[in-house]
């Protein structure tokens, strides 16, 4: 099934490709249905994965299908009807919706005869274009060598030794080590210099202990407003945008509490539906921070048809990190586009576990406000508890 969707110019608004916009960024998506109940709401996902990556989407592919195709992903019949879509949009790369294996990569390359980028691929992309610490592009570029790694092997197809014969006969085979040799060591360097980052926020982290400050991590689905509620709460001006990981990099700020003092709050990268592992592995380091936090602000679009869903990502993601013990306070952001109260809901314990803001008006700002006081009053209560019981008994 062929649509054509509407695209987004530069400046965000509906219409048709910018003259000068051409060939590089013209794209198929592809989105087969395996059965999935948010279907619809995966496939507006891959819109925006697919405009925040530069690309200007100007037909759709979609069918369905029992189980993915060995050979090709989509199967014969379909990968010819995106043949046909890429022909009649004069388009250059179809963005499968999809993880794809190397050889099914290498399979519709060669049949579409234009580059083929899978799901993986184009979150990889999205995260180099967001980077901005030299950290952040130490994490990305070890994630997409990483995941060069598995696809080194196709580039040398051609120069293979086994085939033999005249004008086969050369540097494939040294080549391919020799790539692979180069590849090991770059990943090893940035594995180190990543070390030492992990080693110097351990430091600070270790700082702040001892000075006893409620360490908060904002943690959510990408595009659900986690900047926007950091520059709302701190004033720190960080950078937000109505794009899917806007935030890569980790920005901490000190939150004045009255009534408790200066708290830690982190602003940390979003969550996403099968992120990569490769992603996770990389920014490791930087999601420890989140594992390492006292609390958790569960930020989560309101205003979105898919929250649950999301919540769900979120939670997967978090578990996969070692922060699923970490406490967390759910924030209903967004409660401007819902026609929703400000407010907060308690647990049968009394405990704050869900509050209703907008990070973009500042309603309700106020109760989110006092839970961070509640928490951090019973968090400095338990380390007046944990150093009595640890005073040594002079009697």
């Amino acid at each position: 099934m062929l649509e054509r969707p509407p695209t987004r110019n530069p400046a965000g608004e509906r219409g048709g490709p910018q003259a000068g916009e051409r060939a590089a960024n013209r794209a198929i998506l592809v989105q087969l249905d395996f059965g999935e109940r948010d279907f619809t709401e995966r496939l507006d996902e891959f819109h925006m994965l697919a405009e925040s990556a530069g690309a200007l989407p100007l037909a759709v592919v979609k069918g369905k299908r029992d189980r993915p195709d060995p050979k090709t992903f989509a199967g014969r019949g379909k990968v010819a009807e995106i043949g046909e879509a890429v022909q009649a949009a004069e388009a250059d790369i179809v963005l499968f919706n999809h993880a794809l294996s190397p050889g099914q990569q290498r399979n519709l390359e060669g049949a579409l005869e234009c580059r083929v980028i899978d799901r993986n691929s184009l979150i990889l992309d999205i995260f180099a274009l967001r980077a901005k610490s030299h950290e952040g592009k130490l994490q990305v570029e070890l994630a997409q060598l990483q995941h060069l790694a598995t696809r080194l092997v196709r580039g040398w197809t051609h120069l293979e030794r086994q085939k033999g014969g005249i004008g086969l006969r050369g540097p494939g085979e040294k080549q391919l080590e020799t790539d692979r040799r180069l590849l090991g060591k770059r990943v090893a360097l940035l594995k180190d210099r990543l070390k030492l980052h992990e080693r110097q926020r351990a430091v600070r982290r270790r700082a702040r202990a001892r000075g006893e400050v409620l360490a908060v991590s904002l943690v959510g689905y990408t595009n659900a407003g986690k900047s926007t509620l950091f520059n709302a709460l701190t004033k720190a001006g960080a950078y937000a945008a109505d794009q899917l990981f806007a935030t890569l990099d980790t920005t901490s700020r000190r939150l004045y509490i009255e009534g408790v003092g200066q708290i830690v709050l982190s602003d940390t990268v979003g969550f996403i539906r099968d992120l990569p592992h490769s992603l996770v592995a990389a920014f490791h380091a930087t999601l420890e921070e989140t594992a390492q936090a006292d609390l958790l602000l569960h930020v989560v679009d309101s205003a979105s048809p898919d929250r649950d869903q999301q919540m769900r990502a979120v939670q997967t993601v978090l578990a996969e990190i070692g922060a699923a013990a970490v406490p967390q306070i759910v924030v209903w952001n967004k409660i401007d586009l819902t026609a929703a109260a400000p407010g907060g809901e308690r647990d049968d314990c009394g405990r704050l576990v869900r509050v209703r803001v907008s990070a973009r008006s500042g309603a309700g700002l106020d109760v989110l406000r006092d839970a961070l006081a509640e928490v951090a009053r019973d968090h400095a209560g338990d380390r007046a508890v944990t150093d009595t019981t640890a005073q040594p008994n002079t009697d």
